[in-house]
């Protein structure tokens, strides 16, 4: 049985940060942390200096590198995107959709389901569906020409598709039949989101009493908070229980208003995503996200209207900048960008945390925060050479 240990000068763990010290990794899974080195026969790699966290989960990342989930090309998605996450830190995250026509849709979750375990670079931990369930006021880049009521039929259709690998929908809660609709597809084991939405703060609260308890991107494409109607953002700050995604790339959210956030709902109920589309990783220039043109300048993609189109957001950074920002410190940073997003999309029992006998994917940081090194299975995947 093949076991080393990886020395480092601090361990995030869930519950805890543990100090210099010798974790072990033992047939591709972690062991047990020791504060001197147990057997000095075994190979031992050193780390001085440096910090041990756990691989990092985007669970809202529609590309990188060139790559769009909707291209419906299950290859490039298991390959060129799966592994150039490794460069990020990533090592989960769920495939995220956009609002499309029926058969699209069920194309791109088929091929992810029956070939999601050929991965091997970060790993594919299910499917997001961001769409088609969205009001058109609140479009953003998705296209509202496909935009509709939700129905458990269709979900289901696609969900059969996708061989059960859809974790996660998000819906637009004042759509007619949008209550029932969550509340079915909860007790199948979906964890619904809501976004895209116009929805008022009852109706918002309604679809949280129904199941729903994750905000898609806070803040963005959503009712604003006024003194006279909370809206959906005030939702998002006073419904306990729920978990809100949130994009820190600089131009989404405003550093304070993400204080205010993170003020009103805790750190443990954020979760960092990145929204990232296909340009992410790439030169500035002219991409597409589904079916729009977006152009890709000064670190934000915009369509040519001048809205946001997702993101170029790597995660690493997401990290790095709210502890540069002071919103967080390093602990709380890596627990928003693993084990919170893991939680909030039910996908904590196989990634997010380091734990004995799990799977020993984790990162290396410099005190910076910066990224040094990413490992899948205790194996040395990516290293920052910079």
């Amino acid at each position: 049985m093949a076991k080393k240990y990886i020395l480092a000068d601090k361990f995030f763990y869930a519950d805890s940060t543990k100090g210099r010290g010798y974790l072990e990794v033992q047939d591709d899974k972690f062991g047990k942390f020791y504060e001197e080195l147990p057997d000095p026969s075994v190979e031992v790699i050193d780390y001085s200096g440096k910090w041990l966290a756990p691989g990092f989960v985007d669970i809202h990342i529609h590309g990188f590198n060139g790559v769009d989930v909707m291209d419906n090309n299950w290859e490039d998605v298991i390959t060129t995107m799966s592994e150039s996450l490794l460069s990020c830190g990533v090592t989960s995250f769920l495939p995220t959709t956009l609002t499309a026509e029926y058969e699209l849709l069920k194309e791109v979750v088929k091929g992810l389901g029956e070939h999601y375990k050929e991965a091997k670079g970060a790993k594919i931990q299910g499917i997001y569906l961001e769409g088609p369930y969205f009001t058109k006021e609140y479009k953003g880049a998705q296209n509202p020409l496909y935009m509709r009521s939700p129905s458990v039929e269709e979900f289901h259709k696609w969900q059969k598709a996708a061989y059960g690998l859809i974790k996660k929908i998000a819906v637009a809660p004042e759509l007619p039949g949008a209550y029932d609709f969550i509340n079915q597809v909860v007790q199948e084991g979906v964890v619904v989101a809501l976004g895209h939405s116009n929805a008022t703060f009852n109706e918002a609260k309604c679809a949280v009493d129904a199941g729903a308890s994750v905000w898609v991107h806070a803040y963005n494409g959503m009712r604003g908070l006024t003194h006279r109607e909370p809206g959906m953002v005030g939702a998002v700050m006073s419904q306990k229980h729920t978990y809100a995604e949130l994009i820190c790339d600089g131009h989404h959210v405003h550093p304070n208003a993400a204080q205010i956030l993170l003020n009103a709902v805790g750190h443990d109920h954020v979760a960092l995503i990145t929204d990232c589309m296909r340009a992410g990783g790439m030169p500035e220039g002219h991409y597409t996200l589904g079916e729009f043109d977006v152009e890709v300048k000064n670190g934000a993609a915009r369509l040519l209207s001048g809205n946001l189109a997702g993101s170029v957001l790597q995660l690493k950074d997401a990290v790095k900048n709210v502890v540069d920002w002071e919103l967080a410190t390093s602990e709380e940073a890596i627990m928003m960008a693993s084990l919170i997003p893991a939680i909030s999309c039910k996908i904590n029992e196989r990634c997010g945390k380091i734990f004995t006998s799990r799977a020993a994917d984790f990162v290396v940081l410099n005190p910076d925060m910066t990224l040094l090194a990413t490992y899948l299975d205790g194996n040395l995947r990516y290293k920052n050479d910079q």
